[in-house]
């Protein structure tokens, strides 16, 4: 998951853990970028406004690499118009069952061919 608020991290992880999820964190996009590459994930949960590599970069980058472009993601942001690439976008506030039925859906079916 990737939000710069540290609060929003916690709830995030806190919600994932609980509901059986292993999750890791990313406080921006480079920082999660360069955790994608060391150890790809099932799913990335992203906010779009970020310092430092924002979501729209992220995705971007995820996309264009032949080794994460088959990753799904999940963007979670007050501005998720800007998700174009992410293959589920959720508008903050979001309700708790909302986000894991997306993320859950994701992970199910993962990444559909574009």
């Amino acid at each position: 998951m990737v939000d710069d608020e540290p609060d929003l991290r916690f709830l995030l992880r806190r919600i994932f853990t609980r509901a059986g999820h292993e999750v890791g964190e990313a406080g921006d996009g480079a920082a999660a970028l360069a955790s994608v590459h060391a150890a790809p994930p099932d799913l990335v949960v992203t906010d779009m406004m970020m310092p430092v590599m924002d979501g729209v970069e992220l995705i971007r980058r995820l996309r264009c690499d032949p080794e994460t472009e088959a990753i799904p993601i999940l963007a979670v942001s007050g501005d998720w118009q800007l998700a174009v690439g992410a293959d589920a976008a959720l508008a903050k506030p979001y309700q708790q069952d909302e986000l894991l039925a997306a993320a859950d859906g994701l992970l199910r079916k993962g990444r559909e061919v574009r």
